[in-house]
């Protein structure tokens, strides 16, 4: 949650109050996770009056109901007064992209085991989409392959079988225990990844224009892509779709679920690094099976480290409150720590050059506050962490012209 107060520009600020560095920062936020909007943030003034935020909606800011916060005089004169509505960080949409071959559990080869790869992936995977911890993040999830007579087209991955839905929810679960197969004759062959990479990514850019956001692909699987015409279904094909879906700020996961150590299992994963590298995500998770509690806690540990790395860094900047006008050079951005009550400045750093800083989307028309890599790492890192951004009475930043 990010609690975003604005302030008038008057200069006849109470020496106590306003002061050389521009204004009293409101202590009264509270923070949901990223994502999430809370109403929680509250300020008074010395008038009495208070304001409360709202939800957002799905894919949306919401910058709530406006009150006054932050502390300064609301009476005559035109003395400043710092006002606070509720807004989120930019929210964050999760493609998963699930495999469903034979090879996660049909039993036709020893390391073909069920219960070693399918069942404990499978369990961890419903945990992910039911956590409590996953507030704030919107998912779908795309089983690949599809039937066997369309599971080469890209149309058979344009449309997920669980459609965009904010967690936590169960409707993953029932998806995830509908197609289980029941029999080792129900299981499907081949392993379209290219397919579903472009079908993926096409489902996303007709997503995002009714819902903007960061958007990424996560793509589960436990091996090379097989089946379909070699050309268009190979490694090299999967790594230029997941070069092209970075280009359109799509990034991609890859979580690679390893055979069980059985003498004669074949090795079927090294080159899922290449596809997680060119996503923009440096290289594969892959997780060891063969102990199926030792793999359900892996595959748990690796959603939520692309839980926390998917954490947006971007949030819009709300409207100023009625009679107020925005100004750049008025903005002081805070992070609190989990566990702490108080907020540490970020510096304000257009080129992100300094340690712990923010900047403008774009320094000479704003629209988007972003925090720079080194303090958006902490923050991924801190599921609890939240931001408060001030708009001060006066300047306490120089932005370049």
């Amino acid at each position: 949650m990010v609690a975003v107060g604005a302030g008038c520009s008057a200069t006849n600020v109470r020496d106590d109050r306003g002061g050389s560095d521009g204004g009293q920062t409101s202590s009264g936020a509270s923070g949901e996770p990223a994502g999430e909007a809370s109403g929680g943030a509250s300020g008074e003034a010395s008038g009495g009056a208070s304001g409360q935020g709202g939800a957002p909606d799905l894919g949306g800011i919401d910058v709530g109901a406006t009150g006054a916060g932050g502390e300064g005089s609301a009476g005559a004169g035109g003395s400043c007064v710092t006002q606070t509505s509720a807004a989120s960080l930019q929210p964050v949409y999760l493609a998963f992209a699930f495999d469903v071959s034979g090879s996660m559990g049909q039993g036709d080869k020893e390391w073909h085991d069920k219960e070693a790869k399918w069942d404990p992936v499978v369990a961890a995977t419903k945990e992910f989409f039911s956590d409590p911890a996953s507030s704030g993040l919107t998912a779908s999830l795309t089983f690949f392959p599809d039937e066997k007579d369309v599971r080469c087209t890209l149309e058979a991955y344009t449309t997920p079988d669980v459609p965009l839905t904010p967690l936590p929810s169960d409707a993953f679960k029932e998806a995830l225990d509908a197609i289980e197969p029941k029999s080792s004759r129900d299981w499907r062959g081949g392993t379209p990844t290219a397919w579903v990479m472009e079908g993926t990514i096409g489902f996303i850019e007709a997503a995002r224009q009714e819902n903007p956001g960061k958007y990424a692909i996560v793509l589960v699987t436990d091996g090379y892509p097989q089946d379909c015409d070699e050309e268009s279904n190979s490694i090299d094909a999967v790594v230029a779709d997941a070069q092209a879906a970075l280009a359109k700020e799509i990034s991609t996961y890859v979580i690679g679920v390893e055979n069980p150590p059985i003498e004669g299992a074949p090795k079927t994963l090294s080159d899922l690094h290449e596809i997680a590298a060119a996503g923009g995500t440096e290289e594969a998770i892959l997780i060891d099976t063969g102990n199926p509690s030792q793999t359900t806690a892996a595959f748990r540990d690796a959603v939520d480290r692309i839980r926390g790395a998917a954490v947006s860094c971007t949030m819009e900047i709300p409207p100023a409150p009625d009679g107020r006008t925005f100004d750049k050079e008025k903005v002081r951005v805070l992070h609190t720590t989990d566990g702490s009550d108080t907020p540490a400045a970020l510096t304000y750093d257009q080129t992100c050059a300094t340690e712990g800083a923010w900047r403008y989307d774009d320094p000479a028309s704003p629209t988007q506050i972003v925090i720079c890599p080194g303090a958006c790492d902490t923050i991924q890192a801190d599921v609890k962490a939240t931001l408060s951004v001030d708009f001060t009475c006066e300047s306490v930043i120089v932005v370049p012209r």
